[in-house]
């Protein structure tokens, strides 16, 4: 029988298939498979850090990464888990005195630990979204959150691979254009102002225009911070001279290339909702 190679498209749509239902089916689903799956996704970032950053104590720095994460997502005092992932930086910076990438290294803690902990506490705050009868207001929100982000990956591709133009960041990632950021950006909003209207009238909630075009905006936001995340790891895997972040993804690279956006993104939008009183 002869043998079927799978192109890479090919597996990426496949992957996708497989994954996509499990976050959403997580999210939909709450507590404790949110508090799993947000583990698992960490854990292997923190794995993927500590093996693309080429260094000496793999190990270590990989169950440091995982400590500081298990902190973001179980120590609720913010005073005591300020200092803990401060304490865990310290450490990983006096551990790296004799190795070449230092600081990256370092960087590995709070990236790790902030960016994914701002996720599952994004999720959680979200829960005082509105009052959406027989729905969770955490899923409703993180499902926006994350349509956002993939919003402007779709957008930047398809609008930048057809209409090309003046390169965004040529010595950063070569293939990004002005024309995707642009699309990406316009999706982004399009789909906000869409998910909004549907949510307003799925769920006989109360948003007024003001309030969907707030959501715009912020889909905007999110689109150009998670483009300005995704470019942030083009630099250091350009840096490193790696292409991808890992292979645990058959068709995507490593779970880096995958959400690098969404953990850029996710400490700001908590921030923002954070300080505002959800109606």
């Amino acid at each position: 029988m002869e043998k079927t190679n799978l192109t890479s498209l090919q597996k990426r749509v496949l992957t996708s298939l497989i994954m996509i239902p499990i976050a959403i089916g997580a999210l939909r689903s709450g507590h404790p498979y949110v508090d799993i799956l947000v583990f698992i996704v960490g854990a292997m970032l923190s794995w993927e850090w500590s093996t693309m950053v080429p260094n000496k104590r793999q190990t270590t720095y990989a169950v440091s990464y995982i400590f500081a994460l298990g902190c973001s997502l179980m120590v609720f005092d913010r005073t005591v888990l300020f200092f803990t992932l401060l304490l865990t930086t310290l450490f990983i910076f006096l551990k790296t005195k004799d190795e070449e990438h230092r600081y990256l290294l370092t960087l590995g803690v709070p990236y790790i630990s902030i960016g994914v902990g701002a996720l599952y506490w994004m999720y959680f705050l979200f829960d005082a979204f509105a009052s959406i009868p027989g729905e969770k207001g955490s899923f409703v929100m993180t499902l926006w959150f994350i349509l956002m982000v993939w919003s402007v990956d779709i957008g930047g591709y398809v609008v930048g691979s057809s209409l090309k133009g003046p390169k965004l960041a040529p010595r950063i990632s070569p293939n990004k254009t002005w024309s995707g950021l642009i699309g990406g950006v316009i999706l982004s909003v399009s789909v906000s102002l869409i998910y909004m209207y549907a949510t307003k009238n799925v769920f006989d909630i109360i948003l007024t225009g003001s309030d969907q075009l707030k959501f715009a905006l912020l889909g905007a936001l999110i689109a150009i911070v998670a483009q300005v995340g995704d470019l942030v790891e083009s630099s250091i895997k350009r840096y490193l001279g790696v292409k991808d972040s890992s292979s645990l993804i058959p068709g995507h690279g490593g779970v880096f290339d995958r959400i690098d956006g969404l953990i850029f993104a996710a400490p700001i939008i908590y921030c923002y909702f954070s300080l505002v009183s959800f109606k």
